[in-house]
């Protein structure tokens, strides 16, 4: 039981709720403005609303889905991660969207003026076969370029060492999500395109084993319900959002402030998951782990839980 525990990096308990509430343990990756929904909800007592306390687990994506099964954790926040374990096998099923296109800025440096001029150059990526791989490959095809042809993919590490490249002109572009995007703009780089204004690729939500779809349907809608207060929350009330942003990404108000007016646009009103964007994640899902098969989005998604949840909130499943 506590080998998965002991992989987990951080804990983060949110503390304003009655002492009767449910607790729930959510996994997220990382420190970053796609996941805060679900840390807003408990700020702003979404949480409280439901009867729930959220418990936040700083945890590897690797390892998330096997803590999921083994309900070491509750829920995991990584979509992409969920629908990749899923094709492998693992009982675990996307249950909510609160972020249906990933916040990714493709940032550049400043003499590469259009997403044509990467043809033959090198993009630098964290890793390979992950989330900015996969965007930055659909960041090329939607501009015309093959990224297997017209395009190098670098795996040069962190975000430091990502800009460090650039700087050295090792790569002549990277993605990332904001604040980087303002970060990169100070070291005079530029941001070519946002990926949540050309394409869906679902980036954060809910993912549950199937073993809780089955066993605790209610306590999955409420947690549902209030994330998509909380996601409603951020897209209506910016005064509102800045505070909890400045306190769960550690950053300060003029961050926070251009973060808030980088991603507010790519949180969803309703939790839903488009179907286009869930194919996209789907078809790269299957490139990344070399799969041939077909997959139905039933076999990675399960959202009859999420539609009485918008039944009950009087919001439209579109």
């Amino acid at each position: 039981m506590f080998k998965i525990l002991s992989a987990l990096f951080t804990i983060v308990c949110l503390h304003n709720v009655a002492e009767a509430a449910d607790r729930i343990r959510l996994g997220f990756p990382d420190l970053a403005a796609q996941f805060i929904p679900l840390p807003l909800a408990e700020k702003k007592d979404f949480f409280k609303e439901q009867g729930l306390q959220g418990e936040f687990i700083r945890i590897r994506p690797a390892i998330s889905s096997a803590a999921l099964v083994s309900s070491e954790i509750d829920f995991d926040t990584v979509l992409g991660n969920g629908i990749s374990a899923a094709i492998r096998g693992i009982p675990v099923k996307v249950v909510a969207c609160y972020v249906p296109a990933a916040p990714l800025a493709l940032i550049a440096r400043p003499e590469i003026k259009s997403v044509h001029d990467l043809k033959g150059k090198a993009i630098g990526l964290n890793t390979y076969g992950g989330t900015l791989e996969s965007t930055a490959r659909l960041f090329v095809k939607h501009f015309g370029l093959d990224p297997d042809k017209d395009i190098k993919f670098l795996a040069t590490g962190t975000v430091e060492s990502r800009f460090a490249a650039m700087k050295q002109g090792l790569t002549a572009a990277t993605l990332g999500s904001p604040p980087l995007d303002f970060l990169g703009k100070k070291l005079g780089f530029i941001v070519l395109a946002r990926a949540h204004e050309l394409f869906n690729l679902p980036a954060s939500g809910l993912v549950a084993s199937v073993r809780k779809i089955k066993e605790k349907p209610d306590e999955i809608k409420r947690v549902i319900k209030a994330g998509i207060k909380g996601s409603r929350y951020i897209r209506q009330n910016r005064d509102g959002t800045l505070p909890v942003m400045m306190e769960w990404l550690k950053i300060d108000k003029e961050i926070a402030g251009v973060t808030y007016e980088s991603v507010w646009k790519a949180f969803s009103e309703n939790g839903s998951l488009p179907e286009n964007g869930l194919r996209v994640a789907i078809e790269e899902a299957k490139r990344v782990g070399k799969v041939d098969r077909d997959v139905s989005l039933s076999e990675v998604a399960d959202l009859s839980i999420l539609r009485e949840a918008q039944k009950e909130l009087g919001l439209s499943e579109k």
